[in-house]
């Protein structure tokens, strides 16, 4: 598998990171076949969140592999934290707590990433900064970063953090594409030309930090899946013409397209589906061409001024 740098890090992590947000939904068999798949085709950086099946996928994963010292440096872990229900929480106190939950479940001694879910208006760039030091310092944290976040945000962390932030795990497929839409169409008078997220595509390219896109099958939110989807003829015709061309599925090249940009994405596939994830992972070894990359995206719907 194709390997980039994890924003500023020495962190040598595969283009395409696994997420594991449904493995609960798995037995313990397959859990471990899953894995030990993953593993063998070099997709070894696995997604968590301490919220996914409320803390039952972390068990999971940790039991079907029967981890130990020697499995666990066969991988690298990132989870993440701060939604609580009906609220989010950035405080010294609960990302502490969490981090201590997160690794009992995991039965490991460290992450090598840890991210801050979703942004949490009554942060206290102090506390984040004393909590990360804590981690880092004791060794339960290697690396740290963000989800969600806008550049405003991420410099009010970055105000008293020390650490550098390596990572911002953010939405987008080829049916939400407000990061790219937004910087085709400056100065517009069109809903393509709002700017919805402060330019964050261009803020993680200037300050290296890796866009990790999460459900890069998606079409609104949670909605359901773009490929095979009736409501995007055009698109999936298209998808389906390119993939013909270099022999994959359409699932490979819908990765590849993201993996296409130059901002060197992570993208965070969520399928347990043995076969969907030898798909995704084969679009390490593919590279669009310009205008299939402008086709692609066009046939979604999206606009060219």
């Amino acid at each position: 598998m194709r390997t980039i740098k994890l924003g500023t890090s020495t962190l040598e992590v595969p283009v395409v990171a696994v997420g594991c947000m449904r493995i609960e939904s798995l037995d313990l068999q397959q859990t471990e076949r899953f894995i030990q798949t993953s593993l063998e085709i070099g997709a070894n950086f696995f997604d968590h969140a301490d919220i996914y099946g409320g803390g039952k996928s972390e068990e999971r994963f940790a039991e079907a592999i029967h981890m130990n010292p020697s499995v666990r440096e066969k991988m690298m872990i990132q989870s993440k934290c701060g939604i609580r229900p009906g609220m989010f929480d950035f405080s010294k106190e609960h990302i502490l707590n969490s981090v201590d939950g997160i690794l009992k479940r995991l039965q490991t001694d460290y992450l090598d990433v840890l991210l801050l879910h979703r942004p949490d208006t009554l942060v206290e760039p102090e506390e984040v900064a004393e909590a990360f030091d804590q981690l880092e310092s004791s060794g339960k944290v290697r690396h740290f970063g963000v989800s969600n976040q806008n550049p405003m945000q991420i410099q009010l962390l970055k105000k008293h953090v020390k650490q550098p932030l390596v990572a911002n795990q953010l939405q987008l497929s080829i049916t939400n594409t407000t990061m790219i839409s937004q910087g085709f169409n400056v100065n517009m008078e069109n809903d393509a030309a709002v700017n919805r997220d402060g330019s964050i595509l261009d803020f993680c390219r200037l300050h290296d930090i890796t866009i990790q896109p999460w459900s890069p099958f998606q079409y609104g939110f949670f909605e359901g899946v773009f490929l095979g989807n009736d409501k995007f003829p055009e698109l999936n015709q298209k998808i389906d013409e390119v993939a013909a061309k270099y022999g994959v599925s359409n699932t490979t090249i819908a990765i590849a397209w993201l993996l296409r940009h130059p901002a060197n994405m992570q993208p965070v596939i969520g399928t347990m589906n043995i076969e969907r994830l030898k798909d995704c992972c084969k679009a390490a070894d593919i590279r669009l061409t310009r205008e299939e990359w402008y086709d692609i995206y066009r046939s979604a719907g999206n606009i060219l001024p």
